[in-house]
């Protein structure tokens, strides 16, 4: 059984309590992590290693802001774009595989996303993100739809990543 992540981030988390969270769990398990970011442009990486001492822990992160990129550097079928979007739920799941595959890290977050003002639909509106989750070897995808504006739905993303990962590390049976 799968744990239940977070329903929305809190207005008060404190994204480096979070990270220093996420440091310990990685820290104890032997870990290192990657990050496969497109809407957030490596806000992921940037908190992560705005913690002292991150290179123990923290491999490496890969902006993949273009299809192309998503392509060049993580692996992504540039078919599985065409046929989804970049922001679905195959393209969130192989940005994350990839992103593992590609730096050997036990961890991986994946981001693509919708973050606005422009660039939403009624199918994907503005403040829809796609996250993947690879955890030694599992990969876990989600959607959620942030609200606010631009750096809202960036900074709810960051958060949302982080919160998630430290639940789905801290859960019995991850060694």
């Amino acid at each position: 059984m799968q744990p239940t992540l977070p329903p929305q981030p809190s207005a008060d988390a404190d994204t480096p309590a979070l990270v220093a969270a996420l440091a310990e769990l990685l820290l104890d398990k032997g870990w290192t992590m990657a990050t496969a970011e497109s809407c957030t442009g490596g806000l992921i990486a940037g908190a992560c290693t705005e913690l002292a001492g991150s290179s123990a822990w923290f491999d490496r992160g890969f902006v993949t802001y273009s299809n192309a990129a998503k392509t060049e550097m993580l692996g992504v079928d540039a078919a599985l774009i065409a046929a989804h979007g970049a922001v679905s739920e195959p393209v969130a799941r192989a940005m994350a595989e990839g992103a593992a595959a590609r730096s050997g890290a036990r961890v991986a977050v994946a981001v693509t996303g919708v973050a606005g003002p422009t660039g939403g639909s009624p199918e994907k509106p503005v403040g829809t993100v796609w996250f993947g989750w690879s955890v030694d070897g599992q990969v876990r995808t989600e959607r959620r739809r942030f609200d606010g504006d631009r750096a809202a739905v960036r900074a709810a993303t960051v958060q949302c990543a982080l919160q998630a990962l430290v639940v789905l590390l801290g859960q019995p049976g991850r060694t």
